[in-house]
């Protein structure tokens, strides 16, 4: 088995993996699915401190999510702000033109979080969207913006905001009441540690009011998240829910409860991850605005980002990600998010880094096992 330290999916605890062995009801007409389908959703609500959206979890896959805002707001011809700070941040304009919308643009270094005062003085010139798109951690990257911030801005502008927080959630604080997100868009497989097979969505009542309104029907069934706003009061679902996929993600949801110091240990490991590498003579791709659930290193001269995956995985049985898009063949990703961010499994992997990179004549200034220690004591 290999150890999981790429950008997603992560390593999944094995309470977890048990939870998904339970005997397995008919969640279409078990009462007791129902409530505790229900009561799961309600500690997801409670654990982003939100009274004014409802959390349902999906039968797919975190992108379904991102699709699924888009199918249900999207009406054709409605324009919508694509905030494009990174590879995932660019591709929400795929979903809009899907579903008729136009996509506009709004373009930013992918070497920085957005700027909010560059993003009101574009409002400023043009606000006349529906909603707007916006990535809280764009993982190919590794950058980190403020879609709190970003969201309250856009509101002032009337304009709602559907957020994908895949790669951020439950490793990255985030307090919904402070924001003016719409739809918050999650994932299984990250930070929060489950396998890959379950979406997370927390939607607001402005967004459940606008899809109830529209003019034409959503143009979709299993990406139409109005078809969910009631399943409790009627006890029905849309579809068979995946009930083992949600017993693992319950159980995962009552270990990050019982974890105080989850997005201490998030940011101690990632701080000192960066560190460890910055001394090695390695090059981050990011200067700032770092997300704690991944560090995003540049492919060193001599060796092949390819060659660096291959080994990593065939000599010391990690697996760490490359890249796509932009980025392909110019970076390699560790992630340090759930079950994947802790320090034997890090500690494990700098080491391996290094091995490989040294059987390819890559050099490094100091030991990276040893300046990642050393960091983290005096985190």
């Amino acid at each position: 088995m290999y150890k999981i330290m790429s950008a997603g999916p992560s390593e999944v605890r094995e309470n977890v993996r048990m939870a998904r062995s339970l005997p397995c009801t008919n969640p279409d007409f078990d009462p007791d699915f129902y409530t505790f389908y229900h009561q799961t959703c309600g500690k997801l609500e409670r654990i982003l401190h939100s009274d004014r959206h409802q959390a349902l979890i999906l039968g797919g896959e975190g992108i379904l999510g991102l699709e699924a805002a888009c199918a249900s707001l999207t009406e054709p011809g409605d324009r919508v702000l694509v905030i494009d700070n990174g590879i995932f941040g660019k591709g929400f304009a795929d979903f809009v033109r899907i579903y008729g919308g136009t996509p506009v643009l709004f373009h930013s270094d992918y070497h920085r979080a957005v700027d909010p005062e560059e993003l009101r003085a574009f409002l400023e010139n043009d606000h006349a969207f529906k909603y707007a798109t916006v990535v809280h951690c764009d993982t190919p990257s590794g950058v980190l913006n403020d879609i709190e911030a970003i969201s309250c801005l856009l509101d002032q502008f009337g304009i709602m905001t559907v957020a994908d927080s895949v790669a951020a959630s439950f490793g990255i604080p985030l307090d919904l009441s402070n924001s003016k997100i719409d739809i918050l868009c999650g994932g299984s497989q990250k930070a929060l540690s489950v396998p890959p097979g379950l979406t997370l969505l927390w939607v607001s009542r402005r967004a459940y009011e606008t899809m109830e309104n529209r003019k034409t029907p959503i143009a979709a069934f299993y990406a139409n998240i109005l078809n969910f706003r009631h399943y409790y009061e009627n006890q029905w679902f849309p579809y068979t829910m995946p009930v083992s996929d949600i017993n693992g993600l319950a159980q995962a949801v009552d270990n990050f409860l019982e974890d105080p110091d989850v997005f201490k240990r998030h940011k101690n490991i990632a701080e000192a991850v960066r560190t460890a590498v910055r001394k090695s003579g390695l090059s981050l791709y990011l200067d700032s605005d770092f997300a704690d659930t991944v560090t995003v290193i540049r492919v060193p001269d001599g060796v092949t980002d390819e060659e660096i995956l291959n080994d990593m995985m065939t000599k010391h049985g990690i697996i760490i990600s490359g890249c796509f898009d932009v980025l392909k063949g110019k970076v390699v990703r560790i992630g340090h998010m759930g079950e994947s961010c802790r320090v034997p499994l890090v500690r494990d992997t700098l080491r391996a880094l290094q091995q490989v990179l040294e059987s390819h004549g890559i050099s490094l200034t100091c030991n990276l096992e040893e300046e990642f220690l050393a960091a983290l004591k005096s985190c």
